[in-house]
């Protein structure tokens, strides 16, 4: 969400495109959170997500950084997510691949999540 934090979660394996990804996450937001009407995704997401989540009702806008611009400069948006996973690497289970599933991958990530969000 809008402050980083996980509305869901999907752990793949490395074969899985971003777009395909993509669509089952935005997928589970969608009944989940009904009440989901925008999100916000990097250059690695294209047409297929954004024709999908159309007909789930959900606005996808695609951040792109300006080509002109030279050296580092923060994406509107896209450092709430970077900031949500510098939390996330606070817990030491997430900083390496433990896991042997992907099923518990994502509930370590959930734990970590409902960690922070009781602090």
């Amino acid at each position: 969400d809008t402050l980083g934090l996980v509305l869901a979660v999907l752990v793949t394996a490395a074969s899985i495109s971003d777009n395909t990804g993509g669509i089952q996450v935005l997928s589970q937001i969608s009944r989940a959170h009904p009440r989901v009407t925008k999100a916000w995704a990097d250059t690695g997401y294209r047409t297929k997500v954004i024709d999908h989540d159309a007909r789930l009702g959900i606005d996808v806008e695609v951040l792109r950084r300006d080509p002109a611009e030279k050296g580092f400069k923060a994406i509107p948006r896209r450092w709430v997510v970077e900031r949500a996973f510098g939390w996330l690497m606070h817990h030491r289970r997430l900083a390496r691949d433990y896991e042997t599933h992907p099923h518990r991958s994502e509930a370590m990530i959930k734990l970590a999540m409902i960690d922070l969000i009781s602090c």
